[in-house]
């Protein structure tokens, strides 16, 4: 494939020139994005109505958690978040603060206009068409700015739900990172997009390559992680091989996340990637998690318990490693500027 053949879609694998050499001086380094959304039912059909904004008392906890962490997170927001006062007070008090970052966070069946049918296919927004697409982005950027006076430049779509024209959307609205690529998952099955093959380390994206696509993190485990994508999706095709393999310990996939993987696989996913030579370790969860009840994650308080010593072990494994914590800043200043850029200027 050929630079003029290739748009910057976030849906192909990017050009050998597109991948970021960040400065050798950034190190490898983790960071922390929070899918900040409202709680709904997950195992209820997608609905406009009968959500809510409840778990700010959890999110209070688990920012000063991550606070007194040396963690500064990226709450990639959504739209009913932003509408609620006190959300939007708590989280404008953090950035105030210079405790965390606000970023977007795109669930369209809650964030207007609201123009399409409400179903699993049209969960994913990419998929929509462009003009849907461009104006959901657009209404909630416009809250954000309006909320915390300044429009965010770090995004991820809900449901990872990135399509054909997201990167080129986000160039224009004034992003500069995006973090919706979950390498190593494929959504076709359920229509959303297919991520197979992409990069773990961070890369140029988009029509003009002005945005910096940061894919969370996912790692192979096991005595057959050399085999690597293609090995664990072979696999997949095989029945319960996969399975067998996982429990055998022979090939896991482990994406870094306290929701649903234990603190050793994430402890060893931590050390295959760093062998990798993955330079950010990108760590995610849903802020409803923070309390009890909302997701399937966190139920009771001996779950949310269970969640803070995940983080204990993992935070403490990290240390070890040499790993420090990244903000969003310190990761935009390590990418270096384009050639292509330097060239023209």
């Amino acid at each position: 494939m050929t630079a003029s053949f290739h748009d910057g879609s976030l849906l192909q694998p990017p050009l050998a020139q597109d991948m970021i050499a960040l400065n050798p001086a950034f190190g490898t380094r983790f960071m922390l994005f929070v899918d900040t959304e409202e709680e709904f039912d997950w195992n209820a059909p997608f609905s406009r109505i009968g959500h809510g904004v409840t778990a700010l008392d959890g999110m209070a906890r688990g920012q000063a958690y991550f606070a007194a962490a040396g963690v500064k997170p990226v709450y990639v927001t959504d739209y009913p978040v932003v509408e609620s006062d006190s959300a939007a007070a708590m989280m404008g008090q953090w950035l105030s603060d210079g405790a965390a970052d606000i970023g977007a966070h795109l669930h369209p069946w809650v964030n207007p206009p609201h123009v399409e049918d409400v179903n699993a296919p049209n969960s994913y927004v990419g998929f929509l068409p462009e003009e849907v697409e461009r104006a959901k982005l657009e209404a909630l950027c416009a809250r954000i700015e309006a909320r915390f006076g300044q429009r965010p430049v770090a995004y991820r779509a809900g449901r990872y739900g990135v399509g054909p024209n997201s990167a080129r959307l986000l160039e224009v609205a004034g992003f500069r990172l995006d973090s919706s690529v979950r390498s190593r998952f494929d959504y076709s099955h359920q229509h959303g997009p297919d991520f197979s093959g992409l990069p773990q380390n961070p890369y140029w994206a988009g029509p003009t390559r002005s945005l910096v696509e940061l894919p969370l993190s996912t790692a192979f485990t096991g005595l057959l992680r050399g085999g690597g994508e293609r090995l664990y999706r072979a696999a997949q095709t095989m029945g319960p091989l996969a399975g067998a393999l996982s429990r055998a310990r022979m090939l896991s996939r482990v994406p870094l996340t306290p929701e649903g993987v234990p603190a050793q696989e994430a402890i060893a996913a931590i050390d295959a990637l760093i062998e990798e030579g993955v330079r950010v370790l990108n760590f995610s969860f849903h802020s409803p998690t923070l309390a009890p009840g909302h997701t399937p994650y966190v139920r009771n308080e001996r779950d949310r318990a269970d969640f803070y010593g995940w983080w204990d072990r993992v935070l403490n494994h990290l240390a070890l490693r040499g790993v420090a914590a990244a903000s969003l800043n310190e990761l935009l200043a390590a990418v270096p500027m384009r050639v292509e850029a330097c060239q023209a200027a």
